[in-house]
């Protein structure tokens, strides 16, 4: 074991010295999208179509709300990861318009609603984990049919685009650049011919870009601009910095000048964090500021037997020979009430601190975590400060501080809105939205049951006071009591997924976590429409909440489930007895803390479902259902950085089907582990790939014992190479499967179960298939826009694909079609049997379309060109005819089991149909024939009508 802890080490320290990888090159993203749109044409898939199956009533983040300023009911929504959508008919429905462009990462939106003119700034303007970067600005001048070339292509997150309301063609835009790396291109931007020329004109450092842009509502040259510095990286993100203030401009852009100054009364130095502007009129500004700055330490002295509760802090300053002294009574019931396990109580514990095996600062960090160390963090958090002099002195609107609504990540909000008939109606976002009527001084929250806790984004009408349409982590909100009661309108299918999953039920179900809206679980066939507010019950169910992550579900009772919520935090659950057990494996006191990942992988043995593999920076095992865990592996990973993210923990777990205890392991900072011996020793394999980057999937292959794929991901670097490849040694060597890929992260790599040399593949904007393990694939995007892809599963009994995006929920696609490809010629699927019906064609119950029957013929030809499509009867005569044209590859056509009116005459006369309500004729009961004929060929299926 020494050996391989030193080898383990040798290997971390060296890697630990690599250089990061580098920034992608916009030309190279550019590349990539003119790459994707050619395979999109191309593909010999790109027929088989994906359906979406939800869910969308708990939908996905919103970032920007647009309405018609002549017609409220009319409004454009944009979602972070899931596209712009329209609605005419105030929120009741949606419709995309953006499915057709190169991205659907959105930061903001400006709209120019006389000429019908859209602007999409793409890239996210928040930070979060999942703030995918964009291609640049957009600009559609017919409603979103088409899409110009991208603009500032440079810019990845785009935070504000305001239209100058006198000349639509004169543009500010403000943009906050890359995530996790410098860049010299972020700035203020200004053109005045529509886009086809641009002008830097405000330029803070390489770190901090602009995150918010106003102008005043009666005169476009006064605006105002807000920089922000941060320092995003996988371990730690410093939202604070002196190059964070307020700038204000009186040329519309042209010019600026820094109006936060020491004088001002506004916050200025190393604390100052992300601000948030709202423009009154000309004069009056309001900006709303995460402040970093940290509080006053209050003076308080150690906790001994005259007090009467202990808290964790209390335990970092305490001596030796203070603890010793704590009364066991009140030490026990601290323990006890913090979840400390059985063995540590007073006494225990006294005598490891009496003996050195562990401290009293060992007690407050076996309760740390990385949620800890976010919520602990005693920054003043939010404060709104409001000028009436146009920026020239600052006033806090407030005392103290606005707890309960930042947090430690305000990075994630600081958006204040002005109702624009009323200077002192004011509303601030965060956890929750809350609302001022007296400018700042006092507030209450108005978020209500039925609307989302994190807030980002919010209209307020002009004209009617207390109608408001708010967009946060769970969709959208409209009100007309000023927050008292809201409207949800959530029926875009926005889902944010982490993580899918599938039971083995008879229909099947569908499992996923989801950013900020916990895991749910509903039938893989349920209808996604309006029934369910008739029948009072959605077909999904949410069975945890928090940010929900991976599921697994024993295979031998699907109502053993075991999931959880953001750093490890998972739980088995029994739906049937409605039993939650939380099964997080806790160090020993005395020892580092585990370092969980955000999304904490965990894995159910294809060997023993009681046998439980979690992954903290070590791989823990139960045999017991997560009750008891053993760790059974040193550190996996490069030992961690000193931030305040959780980093160097295990983001992948992968056993062989072939053999028990044959492990490997991934880890967020480029590690990849084997072990063939449960982990009794491990060994580190390294491919050809840069250092650092993160593991995003590390797959033992269901076909060969020795074959294993591994993906990386370079996104927090924003490094968005196509980081694949594959071993069939154990990793001992690797070839590249990547390099004939677009530019994209890869999130996750599967095979087939049953086609050894079928690989399905998710990045950062599309899904791919190959059917020659890897030496070349096909786009698969017939039905889904460019949507990050973060997990794919397929079911093997229907033979379903199961794609979990992060921005459009769950897609699926049967892959029954695949076993004509690589046929010689023309292939023809096998034809369903149907059921003839007197209904076919009838009007249905309450003026609804009657039934008509569907008959799916797939077939496959290596030539594209026209199809002639044949129905024959018995005798071999002909009763219907089509025509299609096909394209290379698979090909589906749907036949409505119709009859021509020419054919009657073919049948028996007491077999002959009659005349449907909607004037068809449908077939009767019989054998039938059905004949595709093609440039390839010819080929013929059996169609029994019982």
């Amino acid at each position: 074991m020494k050996k391989i802890l030193s080898f383990l080490f040798i290997s971390s320290f060296i890697i630990s010295f690599a250089q990061n990888p580098a920034a992608t090159a916009a030309s190279e993203i550019q590349n990539s999208l003119e790459k994707m749109e050619q395979m999109a044409s191309s593909s010999p898939f790109k027929n088989l179509e994906f359906k979406n199956i939800g869910p969308t009533v708990m939908s996905g983040r919103v970032v920007d709300v647009d309405v018609n300023p002549t017609d409220p009911t009319e409004m454009l929504v944009a979602y972070a990861s899931g596209g712009l959508w329209h609605s005419n008919n105030n929120g009741t429905s949606f419709t995309p318009i953006m499915d057709n462009a190169g991205t659907i990462n959105l930061g903001d939106i400006a709209v120019d609603w006389n000429s019908k003119t859209i602007w999409a700034g793409t890239g996210e303007n928040n930070s979060s984990r999942s703030s995918y970067a964009g291609i640049g600005l957009l600009k559609s001048t017919d409603w979103g049919e088409t899409w110009s070339q991208p603009m500032l292509t440079d810019s990845h997150h785009i935070g504000r685009i305001l239209i100058d309301p006198k000349n639509t063609d004169h543009v500010v835009v403000a943009v906050t650049g890359p995530l996790y790396s410098t860049s010299e291109n972020r700035g203020i931007y200004t053109t005045k011919d529509g886009g086809s020329n641009w002008e830097k004109t405000l330029f803070a450092t390489d770190m901090a870009g602009f995150i918010d842009l106003a102008a005043a509502p009666e005169n476009f040259d006064i605006m105002y601009t807000a920089s922000w510095e941060k320092d995003r990286k996988a371990w730690n993100f410093d939202g604070d910095g002196t190059a964070s203030a307020i700038y204000k401009s009186t040329d519309a852009g042209q010019s600026w000048t820094k109006i936060t100054t020491e004088a001002s009364g506004f916050p200025v130095g190393t604390g100052v964090g992300r601000i948030g502007l709202a423009v009154y009129d000309a004069n009056t500004v309001y900006a709303i500021h995460d402040s970093q700055f940290r509080r006053p330490k209050e003076d308080t002295d150690v906790k001994t037997e005259g007090h009467q509760d202990l808290s964790k802090d209390d335990f970092k300053s305490m001596s030796k020979e203070s603890f010793l002294k704590l009364d066991d009574k009140k030490l026990n019931t601290f323990l006890k009430q913090n979840g400390f396990q059985e063995k540590y109580r007073a006494q225990n514990v006294k005598n490891m601190v009496r003996v050195g095996d562990a401290t009293p600062l060992d007690v407050a960090k076996y309760l740390e975590n990385a949620n800890t160390q976010l919520f602990d963090t005693p920054v003043k958090g939010a404060e709104l400060y409001r000028s009436n002099d146009g920026g020239k002195t600052w006033n806090k609107t407030h005392e103290g501080q606005i707890d309960g609504v930042f947090y430690s990540y305000g990075y994630y909000f600081a958006q204040v809105r002005v109702d624009p008939s009323d200077v002192s109606h004011v509303y601030a976002m965060g956890v929750p939205i809350i609302r001022s009527d007296d400018a700042g001084k006092t507030w209450k929250s108005i978020s209500k049951e039925n609307v989302h806790a994190d807030h980002h984004a919010l209209w307020i009408n002009p004209n009617k006071r207390g109608h408001i349409i708010n967009g946060n982590d769970g969709g959208l909100n409209i009100s007309y009591d000023d927050g008292e009661t809201w409207i949800k309108n959530n029926s875009p299918s926005v889902g944010q997924f982490y993580a899918i999953n599938y039971d083995m039920e008879q229909p099947y179900n569908v499992y996923g976590g989801l950013q900020d809206n916990g895991v749910w679980v509903g039938p893989h066939d349920a209808r996604e429409n309006r029934a369910w507010h008739q029948q009072g019950q959605y077909p999904w169910e949410t069975i945890m909440g928090g940010d929900g992550m991976q599921i697994q579900i024993d295979s031998r009772n699907s109502d053993i489930v075991y999931t959880g919520y953001q750093f490890g935090n998972y739980y088995r659950i029994d739906r049937e007895k409605e039993k939650q057990t939380y099964i997080q494996p806790r160090h020993e006191l005395g020892e580092s803390p585990y370092r969980f990942n955000w999304q904490t992988p965990i894995l159910l043995s294809s060997h023993n479902q009681d046998i439980l593999y979690l992954g903290s920076n070590k791989l823990h095992r139960s045999m017991n259902q997560g009750d008891d865990w053993t760790a059974i592996s040193p550190d996996l990973t490069q030992g961690g950085k000193e931030g305040n993210v959780a980093y160097g923990t295990l983001s992948s777990i992968s056993e062989s089907p072939f053999q028990f205890g044959l492990i490997y392991t991934g880890s967020d900072d480029g590690l990849v582990q084997i072990t063939k011996d449960s982990g009794a020793s491990w060994n580190a394999i390294k491919g050809d790939w840069p250092a650092n980057l993160w593991v995003s999937r590390v797959v033992a292959s269901l076909h060969k014992k020795d074959r294993v794929y591994v993906t990386l991901n370079g996104y927090r670097f924003d490094d968005f190479s196509t980081y694949v490849y594959a071993s069939d040694d154990y990793g001992k060597t690797w070839r590249s499967l990547g390099k004939t890929l677009p530019t994209s992260p890869v999130n996750v790599i599967i095979e087939h179960p049953k086609k050894e040399n079928t690989l399905f593949l998710g990045t950062d904007n599309a899904s791919y298939i190959s059917t020659d393990t890897g030496a070349s694939w096909n786009l698969l995007n017939n039905g889904m826009p460019p949507v990050a892809v973060h997990d794919i599963k397929i079911q093997p009994v229907s033979n379903d694909l199961l794609v979990g995006t992060h921005g459009r929920s769950i897609y699926t696609a049967n892959l029954d079609a695949l076993e004509l490809m690589g046929k010689s010629g023309f292939a023809f699927a096998k034809v369903n049997k149907i059921r003839a019906s007197s209904r076919y064609g009838s009007q249905g119950f309450m003026w609804s379309e009657g039934p008509e029957p569907k008959i799916e013929l797939t077939f496959y030809t290596k030539m594209a060109g026209k199809v002639k499509i044949e129905v024959l009867n018995e005798k071999g005569k002909t009763i219907y005819e089509d025509a299609t044209l096909s394209s290379n590859g698979i090909n589906f056509y749907t036949y409505n089991g119709t009859v021509g009116a020419y054919a009657l005459k073919r049948f028996d006369k007491e077999n002959r149909p009659e005349k449907a309500e909607n004037g068809n004729y449908y077939l009767p009961k019989g054998i039938y024939a059905i004949k595709l004929t093609g440039n390839s060929g010819s080929a013929s299926q059996e169609l029994i009508v019982e």
